[in-house]
């Protein structure tokens, strides 16, 4: 049996990391990355959606959809819902073959 790792398929099935097709992909994964941790954080806090967009001032859809991935939520409503859930949040940014790290 050939094994063939995740990476190679990726490549394959969905494009090298360069091209316009792979970049998308690459920035929705991390989208559901984001959305999923923001919904573990207010389950564990025993929020509901309807609570948490109360804290962030939006509506109880902006929160599911933000979870669910259904919506290119800005960047700022990112930072609000983490700052309601008391979440520290670290940004890692590459420039010119050197890390620069946001905290």
């Amino acid at each position: 049996m050939k094994t063939t790792s995740i990476d190679k398929l990726i490549d394959k099935h969905i494009g090298k990391l360069g091209t316009p097709k792979r970049d998308k992909f690459e920035n929705e994964l991390r989208l559901d990355i984001i959305g999923e941790t923001i919904k573990q954080i207010r389950k564990e806090k025993n929020l509901t959606q309807e609570q948490l967009g109360e804290l962030v001032g939006v509506k109880k859809a902006q929160i599911s959809k933000i979870e669910n991935n259904l919506t290119d939520a800005r960047f700022e409503t990112i930072l609000k819902v983490f700052r309601a859930l008391n979440a520290k949040i670290h940004f890692n940014i590459r420039f010119q073959n050197r890390d620069i790290e946001i905290i």
